[in-house]
């Protein structure tokens, strides 16, 4: 296939990035949960919701469309009180519901309410779903979570709420970090290959559990530590408790938390999203060094890998690209229509920096092609004489199917092209990709996602 036949339609898939959040036995909970949501904005822009235990013991939900500031103002947090609740920040992909689908979810099981939230997507959802409605089940949305839900409340595993939980995540396979709240309890678990983040933090003398470390910090709280893959975590009046719904050993944390999602100041898995951010930039400079004069990146999320690859360069870092603050992040949106006018709406180029100059360009990925054209575009336009993109994480070829809306093999700009292809279609004088294996050298570690790069899926697929 030519390059020119890249699609230019919306992608397709079930797929979610989200974020989550619970707090346990913290005085005025809901505010906390605004806060902490507002610092994982980055992961969902499309909807959030928080869902609370009442003084009186019922619980509240309360969620929108739109921005965690635009869905919750300070009449609906007073209305909210409690020590105990959960979060969700969510972005939806094209013809995936609406507001149905935000969350959280609130559910009753044996006349006991409870509301589930979860960051993932569950590769065997189909089969488990066309299980439940056999049973009678009927389904109001099409998320996973509520999939999830129905599991957990089905009473199929047991009447206790951990053999419930336990029972409902052993027949789900794929991805999911999921926070669960009760009348007095929070349950909080990851999937047992760990493809998606989620951290314990204290905060006075409660809990919080969080999708990435920066939302501990925005609310002041201390880390404890990961949770595990498999493992169920239950917080009640009695302390922390742990079990494991499955012990598979494996920790393929999503390779792009480290590269585009999580935020540079959070710590995933005890490595810094910064440090493993700039020192993919260092190595990328030693595996394709370029002819330049100076070195810019695509804000914000490549700031990092500049930093790297412009001290091994001993190039200047300039701010040749500068970002409108206010406009919500092009690889989330849910169109390709609203992803170009987003590109154009988000950056442009600083024509006293890059004009007459030969510029490296770093970005942290290309997925559709879409921004890196229109930007290469740009900088031509400024006056640079020569564009050179080096990008700090392998050709993005395979599609995700644990969470991130990436579309088709078809739709992915390296999917099935060759890197002179991609590079003539996205007009650079030069394009290099950074290797898996530095890949692994700057995460310093041994396992990881890397199935958006490679083919190797850690799952089966479930392909009906």
């Amino acid at each position: 296939m030519h390059v020119s036949s890249v699609a230019r339609t919306d992608t397709r898939g079930l797929h979610e990035e989200c974020g989550v959040v619970g707090f346990y036995g913290v005085e005025g909970a809901t505010s906390h949960a605004f806060l902490s949501l507002q610092s994982l904005q980055h992961r969902g822009q499309q909807g959030c919701g928080i869902a609370v235990v009442l003084p009186d013991g019922s619980l509240k939900l309360h969620k929108g469309a739109g921005l965690v500031k635009e869905v919750f103002h300070q009449q609906e947090i007073n209305d909210m009180p409690g020590r105990n609740c959960i979060g969700h920040v969510r972005y939806p992909t094209t013809n995936v519901g609406g507001p149905e689908n935000i969350q959280p979810f609130l559910f009753a099981r044996m006349e006991n309410p409870f509301a589930l939230a979860h960051n993932g997507n569950i590769v065997n959802a189909a089969q488990v779903k066309t299980y439940l409605e056999k049973l009678g089940h009927l389904f109001h949305s099409t998320s996973d979570s509520e999939l999830f839900a129905y599991l957990v409340g089905s009473g199929l595993h047991g009447d206790d709420w951990e053999s419930a939980i336990c029972g409902a995540a052993r027949l789900l396979d794929g991805a999911y970090a999921t926070v669960i709240l009760t009348r007095d309890k929070l349950f909080a678990c990851r999937d047992k290959y760990g493809f998606r983040p989620l951290s314990l933090g204290k905060l006075g003398e409660g809990y919080v559990v969080a999708s990435e470390t920066c939302a501990l910090d925005s609310v002041g709280a201390t880390f404890i530590r990961d949770i595990e893959p498999g493992e169920l975590l239950c917080i009640d009046q009695t302390g922390i408790h742990s079990s494991f719904i499955a012990r598979k050993g494996a920790h393929c944390m999503c390779a792009m938390e480290y590269i585009y999602f999580a935020r540079p100041d959070s710590v995933i898995e005890g490595s810094s999203v910064h440090g493993f951010r700039r020192k993919s930039g260092t190595l990328l400079q030693k595996e394709h060094p370029a002819q330049a004069d100076l070195v810019t990146c695509v804000p914000e999320s490549s700031m990092s890998a500049a930093i790297g690859y412009a001290e091994a360069a001993r190039l200047p870092l300039e701010m040749g690209l500068v970002k409108n603050m206010y406009v919500a992040r092009t690889f989330i949106q849910p169109t390709q229509s609203m992803r170009d006018v987003g590109v154009k709406m988000k950056l442009s180029a600083v024509r006293s920096i890059v004009g007459g100059k030969r510029v490296v360009v770093i970005d942290d990925s290309i997925v559709r092609g879409t921004t890196s054209r229109i930007i290469v575009q740009m900088l031509r336009d400024a006056g640079a004489t020569e564009v050179h993109m080096r990008i700090a994480s392998p050709p993005y070829a395979w599609p995700c199917y644990y969470g991130i809306d990436t579309g088709t093999k078809e739709q992915l700009l390296a999917g099935g092209r060759t890197l002179d292809q991609i590079r003539e279609y996205i007009g650079a004088d030069s394009l290099e990709y950074l290797s898996v294996q530095a890949l692994y050298e700057a995460a310093g570690r041994t396992q990881l996602c890397t199935a958006c790069f490679d083919g190797n899926y850690p799952t089966d697929l479930y392909q009906e």
